[in-house]
């Protein structure tokens, strides 16, 4: 029903300007489609006003509403942690008179995050540093470092709860990450594969870094119950052998240099 203004070919530079520029207008990057939303009549739409970018916000679905005299009831959902997503699970569930269910699938996710958990504990944790955008990076925010954290390792450059943050290539190379996912936001595998090839082959990269592609869009950048499905994907990088290999999600494409960063430890 929605679909994004952006030509598809551009690069991740141009993409990245062109969200400034439309967001410094005031414009929306995505636009809904009235028709399909009048055919389909629904009774509940869920959105969100959490980030303009990823996703139609809860002020154009209003306005395509009121245009089309349209009486839906509007849930916007905003979780920006680990476990206000999972509690956002049982929100809808009661909006959609499914309050048994969601619950259930809550609690089942919660199992399987503490399997990893327990999985995990007691070993080392690697640093870790999550690039949701490389050109210009961007270091992980709002749920994203409680996935990292929940699959055994330490997020660096990140800010839980909060937006994404851009970063200097300074910050990037001063880095002292054993790993980089890379996992450039609305990028399924192949695509960040790709991404994550090109990224290697950047000297400013922390040194001796092995460097992964993940599903982001699938499992990482989305607030739903596939990011449980992320933090196993993550622990499979984290820690080879403890989590079953999720190799549909995540592609490991090489390691940086040899490490001739001075800030990174050697214990």
């Amino acid at each position: 029903m929605s679909r994004s203004r952006l030509d598809p070919d551009l690069t991740l530079a141009e993409i990245d300007d062109a969200v400034r520029s439309q967001l410094e207008s005031s414009a929306s990057l995505y636009s809904i489609d009235e028709s399909v939303l009048t055919e389909l009549g629904p009774d509940v739409i869920v959105t969100q006003d959490l980030c303009a970018v990823c996703a139609v916000d809860v002020s154009s679905v209003d306005d395509a509403l009121a245009a089309l005299r349209c009486d839906a009831s509007v849930v916007s959902v905003d979780p920006q942690t680990l476990d206000e997503v999972l509690a956002s699970i049982r929100t809808l569930g009661a909006v959609a008179g499914r309050e048994d269910a969601a619950a259930e699938l809550a609690r089942s996710l919660r199992a399987r995050v503490a399997a990893v958990r327990h999985a995990t504990e007691g070993r080392t944790r690697p640093r870790v540093l999550v690039l949701e955008w490389t050109d210009p990076p961007f270091g992980p925010g709002h749920w994203v470092p409680d996935l990292v954290e929940a699959a055994g390792a330490t997020a660096l450059c990140a800010r839980r709860g909060a937006a994404s943050v851009r970063l200097g290539w300074d910050e990037v190379t001063a880095s002292p990450a054993d790993v980089v996912v890379v996992a450039p936001c609305g990028f399924h595998l192949d695509a960040a594969t790709a991404v994550a090839i090109m990224t290697l082959a950047d000297p400013r990269l922390p040194r001796g870094a092995a460097v992964w592609a993940i599903d982001a869009d699938a499992v990482l950048v989305r607030p739903g119950p596939r990011i449980v499905d992320g933090i196993e994907a993550l622990a499979t990088i984290f820690h080879p052998g403890v989590v079953p290999l999720r190799e549909e999600l995540v592609r490991y494409v090489g390691t940086t240099s040899a490490n001739t960063n001075p800030s990174r430890s050697t214990t």
